[in-house]
């Protein structure tokens, strides 16, 4: 906890401002180590402030009593901190001005009298992007629950279940498996609806011949995971199964390509050029990956439009898919520690083709 206060006195040093205040869940998470829905977090070049109200007050002391201090507010949460800079002789601060509403910051403005606020959220966001050790373990405890989820739905599935029950079911294995929750609502699309990236499940049955795309992931101790399989029941269509085949192709050839040094764009070519040059070019709209940690979606991105150059210790998804509308499609996702020039492959579930 220490480091990562560092690091943002840091940020504060290069874009000479005199503190920060810290709102969002995400960065507080990370930052304090506190989980609660109330707080407020303040640092300056000088002081770790952490602030909440009586719920959390006890429990906020046990989680980051060591590092930072720990106040309390009754009301108007601003106005606290305001008494507590104003004594530093705080003239310029940064604070998170994609995680604060208009109505918020009118409240902000109104409170830190004299004080002139800095858009700083994404460069606090970026500090999240490079994961220490000890986010690893919990990442790759999120996988394995997911991961064993997988090997579970396999064994329920089958003709006349709705895409409905296989989410749920798939959901509350995660959390009888140690998950906090699902990281994100659980996609299950099957048949003509596989065509939809992300097909909410529907009371839609499972027939014969289906393909059935499941994407889901377990938070698990404040960390996300995310994974994709696509399985096939029945007789399915042999251009269903020639789609899977290429998809694999493409997901297993960018896999490898997540090494030190590239950037999201030549990724992602990777995928995107078996896709385009197998005919199904414009059926693959979406980046192949994302960032995974604290937000099932956060930096890096593997895109066409991104830049950003891959660093050991960062953790992404590779995601490819092929959608033809009206037919059917195919994805699928694992997740990969950038390491050098040896991605480390964290989700296990096959990846062969299924057939049930």
């Amino acid at each position: 906890m220490k480091q990562r206060i560092e690091k943002v006195r840091k940020i504060l040093k290069e874009k000479q401002l005199d503190g920060v205040i810290i709102t969002s869940r995400p960065n507080t998470l990370y930052l304090t180590q506190f989980p609660g829905s109330a707080s407020l977090v303040y640092i300056s070049m000088e002081k770790a402030v952490f602030m909440t109200d009586f719920r959390y007050i006890e429990f906020s002391r046990d989680t980051c009593g060591a590092f930072y201090d720990v106040m309390m507010y009754t009301a108007k949460p601003f106005e606290f901190l305001y008494d507590i800079i104003s004594k530093d002789g705080i003239r310029t601060i940064g604070f998170e001005d994609g995680d604060v509403s208009y109505s918020s910051y009118q409240s902000i403005t109104s409170q830190l009298k004299d004080i002139k606020l800095v858009g700083i959220q994404t460069e606090l966001d970026l500090l999240r992007t490079i994961k220490y050790a000890d986010e690893i373990e919990k990442i790759k405890k999120a996988v394995q629950i997911a991961d064993d989820a997988f090997t579970h739905i396999l064994k329920y599935i089958e003709v006349g279940i709705s895409e409905i029950d296989i989410a749920t079911e798939i959901e509350y294995f995660m959390r009888k498996s140690g998950a906090m929750k699902p990281s994100f609502d659980s996609i299950v699309a099957s048949g003509k609806r596989s065509s939809l990236p992300h097909g909410q499940a529907t009371e839609k049955l499972i027939e014969d011949g289906d393909a059935i795309t499941m994407d889901f992931g377990a938070l698990y101790d404040g960390y996300c995971s995310d994974m994709t399989r696509t399985v096939f029941i029945g007789k399915p269509e042999k251009k269903i199964l020639s789609i899977y085949d290429i998809v694999l192709e493409a997901q297993c050839r960018s896999e490898e390509a997540v090494q030190k040094g590239r950037t999201g764009v030549e990724v992602d070519k990777v995928a995107r050029d078996i896709i385009y040059k197998a005919g199904y070019e414009g059926m693959f709209g979406h980046g192949l990956g994302h960032g995974v940690g604290i937000m099932v979606h956060e930096n890096p991105r593997l895109a066409v439009s991104a830049e950003n150059i891959l660093e050991n210790g960062m953790v992404v998804t590779v995601e490819p898919g092929i959608y033809v509308p009206d037919f059917g499609g195919v994805r699928i996702e694992d997740m990969v520690i950038v390491n050098d020039d040896v991605p480390i492959v964290l989700t296990t579930s096959t990846k062969e083709l299924i057939i049930l």
